[in-house]
């Protein structure tokens, strides 16, 4: 045999070549006009897991965007992995601002531009070429593998819970590793140990029965773009402290050890502010811009709307308004608890003479977070030291990823995020792109760390 190494190096450009066949699917799972893209795309996955060695690959219904199942269980106890990622991508609006086609993939030096290079094909991919590089060039793996793909975490995996539920025994394994992850740079690991949860409403304010003349009833009925401005505005102090009641009631503080962690990180406000453009920063108070963005929970508005939007002048009294909310939430705050927090604040908030809807948003997710120490996560340090020649930083992320909290609560195991895509690469943003040399990286950290699963399994 000639080894996982070399059987890498000699398939590169095919690889490469089916990474661009891929990415040529516009798998939107958020669009109904794409539905049938998001099967091809799984198809696609299932027929290349296939060709890679897996056993049993095929797609499997869900009652929205299919997943795809495979598998290898030869490695007699050694630990059982379940790989994870996604295949369904974010639309690729604004056309206009992308420099080539979305779903026609142009390389340019060491990038892949294309929607869903980075978030989530390019990683998607690695783990099938990963396990195609030990069956193919070492005739087996060192451990045993599950492998799980989904067409719906762009829009909130509301499937996947069932599922998963259903399909316990199927997938029950010791350990999930997300691809659907990043580095911190390219010349610098990351552990991700938590993630926040997601829930959100819409709130639908309605005042009189009609729009109205605003010179006649302006003044005498109550205007329901006031009422949501109103509602919107009570539920955040103005130094940025959110004011519903309850909200912080369950929220797990920050000790000192996790703040030191964070510290350690490299982040400076005046070159985060040239990057987004602001003046100034603004967020709860007392807490680091990187506390407030990976381990403070948030309430963000959305949208909001109401009356007359064209160019020009219409003075009308709207009869409508609304807002559309979510919140990210962090170690112990349960979406379902939030959202009647949210609603039990709207009902106090609502002024008279109008009345408030709160609908609730499907695609909730639990928080997450795994111990630093997790065995896994000691194992993925090792790797990823030695795959950069330095320690990884541990972070956390603002970002959602249902499904690992799904795999928590209804399996009984940590996922451990082994992504390669970087901060820069414009994920859900025109011309999105990926780094070949991440692609590459990420190839090689896989195998590294399925060897080093087998060497010194999870015992501790």
């Amino acid at each position: 045999m000639m080894g996982w190494r070399a059987y890498a190096r000699k398939h590169r450009d095919r690889s490469l070549a089916d990474l661009m066949d891929f990415l040529r699917i516009p798998s939107v799972s958020a669009l109904p006009e794409h539905a049938g893209d998001v099967r091809r795309a799984a198809q696609w996955i299932a027929d290349r897991m296939t060709a890679a060695g897996i056993e049993g690959a095929k797609v499997m219904q869900t009652g929205g965007h299919p997943v795809v199942y495979g598998e290898w269980l030869h490695a007699p106890g050694k630990p059982t992995v379940l790989l994870y990622g996604h295949f369904d991508t974010q639309p690729a609006d604004p056309i206009e601002l992308w420099t080539n086609p979305p779903f026609e993939p142009t390389i340019v030096g060491d990038r892949i531009y294309a929607r869903g290079a980075a978030d989530p094909k390019g990683n998607m991919i690695i783990p099938i070429l990963a396990v195609e590089a030990m069956l193919q060039g070492d005739g087996a793996l060192p451990v045993n593998v599950k492998l799980l793909f989904e067409g719906q975490e762009e829009i909130g995996s509301p499937e996947i819970p069932e599922f998963v539920r259903q399909h316990r025994d199927l997938l029950s394994c010791d350990l999930a590793l997300s691809s659907d992850g990043s580095q911190f740079s390219e010349t610098e690991g990351q552990i991700l140990v938590a993630r926040k949860g997601l829930c959100g409403v819409q709130i639908d304010v309605q005042g009189p029965r009609s729009d109205m003349h605003s010179g006649t009833s302006g003044g005498a009925v109550q205007n329901p773009i006031y009422a949501v401005a109103y509602i919107l505005s009570s539920m955040r102090s103005p130094d940025g402290k959110i004011a519903i009641e309850g909200f912080f009631d369950n929220v797990v503080p920050l000790t000192e050890d996790d703040r030191a962690l964070i510290a350690v990180v490299p982040f400076d406000d005046d070159e985060y502010k040239r990057q987004v453009g602001v003046d100034e920063l603004f967020g709860e108070p007392g807490y680091t811009t990187l506390e407030r963005a990976w381990a403070r929970p948030t309430v963000d508005l959305n949208g909001v709307w109401g009356g007359f939007q064209g160019e020009g002048s219409k003075t009308v009294l709207p009869a409508r308004a609304g807002a559309k909310i979510t919140c990210r939430l962090v170690p112990n705050q349960e979406p379902e608890e939030i959202m009647s927090l949210i609603e039990a604040h709207v009902a106090r908030f609502t002024p008279k003479g109008t009345k408030a809807v709160v609908t609730r948003q499907s695609g909730t997710a639990r928080p997450y977070s795994i111990p630093k120490d997790h065995p896994a996560n000691r194992l993925a340090h090792a790797v990823l030291e030695e795959v950069y020649g330095k320690p990884p930083y541990y972070v956390r992320i603002g970002g959602t990823i249902p499904v690992t909290g799904i795999f928590l609560d209804i399996l009984g195991v940590y996922t451990v995020s082994f992504g390669f895509s970087l901060s820069d690469e414009c994920v859900h943003a025109p011309d999105e792109f990926f780094r070949i040399s991440s692609w590459d990286r990420g190839q090689l950290a896989y195998c590294k760390l399925f060897e080093r699963l087998s060497e010194k399994g999870l015992e501790g």
